[in-house]
């Protein structure tokens, strides 16, 4: 039926911080209408991402993506920020691609569609009634960005704005390398002096995970500590994946950092050695023969690194009650890219050995390896650049944006508590 009024929708705030929740509405739809929201994105290369949804307006003509249900479409439910956090390669791109940020000085633009009837994911929709932009920033007015030249530490200190000092907190990701700097840049905007190191595989730094020398990681921890935007006496680190394995490496033997969250990591060194002085942990192996690969030539790792229980790979261990300082496991349990839940809740057993308690757990069923700040689109297989093939991550979309939602609270919690 022809309309006499026009269709609008109301993306709120249409500026806002990535990490926040936005408010869609959609007003001026036929009482009952069916309708097909689409959210579009694109990245730095122009890769373009999609997501959809069915919704029903209400007997005002009116939705509301905070209160009303998806119907079908890439989720169901009740889901504020599915569009974005259900964001994917569309058809005609390259598929297991991840929408992150590569700078975080520009926001990251979303295109919110109304369109006609109910369409398939990958179909064509119908015609569009309503649209609207909205602006997601990894950064806030005021937080600055330094990059590390000086000594051999490298990659980017971000600073909250104002006098300080502010709890200092070391950011790594995990074996994909390079500079990774958008969660960083979100936790400088909640008050953290964030430096986002990367350890491999940028400017100067070694080309590949062969070998690490943890006094690296000491000359970062010492460079953060020391800076005078930094409270003291210690600083934290998060890590995700290698980083977090890295991370709980850290606060095991360099006295300045007495905080580290661990999201998805293993409870011994893995593939490279670690050496700190005349110490050395050696690296837990991967088995290549037992990666398994779908019909669709995805590759599942689930089962490939040693078991570090096997008391052949002992000295691989963490000696993690070592540590004064706290720690805080994130982990997915849905996380196939290697055990994430056994490992965590090997470091338990090891702490509660030693006669410690100074651990959290933050165990999500259905959650994926890659837990990251909220909205963050959801990747379930991702193209893993050190071996060029698509690897399962694992985890269900709606259960890992819960996760992601519920942990970046408390991992701020955590860091405040002991950082001050």
């Amino acid at each position: 039926a022809a309309r006499r009024w026009a269709v609008s929708v109301a993306v709120s705030p249409a500026a806002g911080l990535a990490d926040e929740r936005v408010e869609t509405r959609v007003a001026g739809l036929g009482p009952g209408q069916p309708v097909t929201l689409r959210a579009v994105a694109a990245d730095e290369r122009g890769c373009l991402f999609q997501s959809c949804a069915h919704y029903r307006a209400d007997s005002r003509g009116e939705l509301h993506l905070g209160t009303d249900a998806s119907h079908g479409g890439d989720y169901t439910g009740v889901e504020p920020m599915g569009l974005f956090w259900s964001l994917a390669p569309a058809g005609m791109e390259r598929p297991y691609q991840r929408l992150v940020p590569r700078s975080t000085g520009t926001p990251m633009k979303v295109e919110v569609l109304v369109h006609q009837g109910h369409s398939l994911p990958g179909a064509i929709p119908g015609p569009v009634v309503a649209k609207a932009e909205v602006e997601r920033w990894f950064t806030a007015p005021g937080v600055r960005r330094i990059r590390l030249k000086e000594g051999g530490v490298r990659g980017s200190l971000f600073l909250p704005p104002g006098d300080g000092p502010f709890p200092g907190v070391i950011d790594m990701y995990g074996d994909e390398g390079g500079l990774i700097e958008f969660r960083s840049s979100l936790l400088a905007t909640r008050g953290f002096a964030a430096l986002s190191l990367p350890y491999f595989d940028f400017e100067d730094l070694p080309k590949v995970m062969k070998e690490f020398k943890l006094e690296y990681f000491e000359e970062a921890a010492r460079f953060l500590r020391r800076h005078p935007k930094v409270k003291g006496p210690g600083v934290g680190v998060i890590g995700t994946g290698k980083g977090a394995e890295l991370a709980l490496s850290m606060i095991t033997f360099l006295p300045e950092v007495v905080a580290a969250v661990c999201i998805s990591g293993c409870s011994s060194n893995t593939v490279a050695d670690l050496h700190y002085g005349e110490m050395t942990l050696p690296g837990l192996r991967f088995d290549i023969n037992k990666v398994s690969v779908s019909d669709a030539g995805v590759f599942d790792t689930f089962e490939a690194l040693d078991d570090p229980r096997n008391p052949a790979n002992s000295p691989c261990t963490i000696p993690i009650e070592k540590a004064e300082g706290h720690f805080l496991l994130v982990v997915g349990e849905g996380d196939r890219m290697w055990k994430s839940s056994l490992y965590a809740e090997l470091v338990i057993g090891r702490l509660r050995q030693h006669g410690k308690e100074n651990f959290e757990l933050l165990s999500y069923p259905g959650a994926g390896h890659r837990i990251d700040p909220p909205s963050t689109p959801f990747c379930q297989v991702a193209m893993d650049r050190v071996l060029g093939v698509p690897v399962l991550g694992g985890g269900e979309s709606k259960a890992h944006a819960h996760a992601q939602e519920h942990s970046w609270g408390k991992i701020q919690e955590f860091l405040h508590l002991h950082l001050g």
